[in-house]
């Protein structure tokens, strides 16, 4: 089955945001992953503690949980946590 890892995130320094966001789209070829949307959202209902959603689409669970522990993806985590603050969620 398909499994999606959603990202909830706001910028805090769009330099290194952007840094992170091209490795992290190398790292996703090895497992299969794409992404399907990523960009500001609009509140349509409630409140959001982010300005911004990525989701990333796997062939399978596994590989989308071998991607977040893989030496690559690793390796960036801290770029991403200069750039921006998140939340990851896997569904599927």
């Amino acid at each position: 089955m398909t499994a999606l890892i959603i990202v909830d995130l706001t910028p805090t320094d769009k330099e290194k945001l952007s840094a992170y966001s091209a490795m992290a789209a190398e790292t996703l070829v090895p497992y299969g992953g794409e992404f399907l949307a990523k960009g500001s959202i609009e509140i349509l209902h409630g409140e959001s503690a982010f300005q911004t959603k990525v989701v990333i689409q796997f062939p399978n669970r596994d590989n989308a949980v071998s991607w977040y522990n893989s030496a690559a993806y690793l390796a960036i985590i801290p770029t991403r946590d200069q750039g921006m603050r998140s939340q990851f969620h896997l569904i599927g």
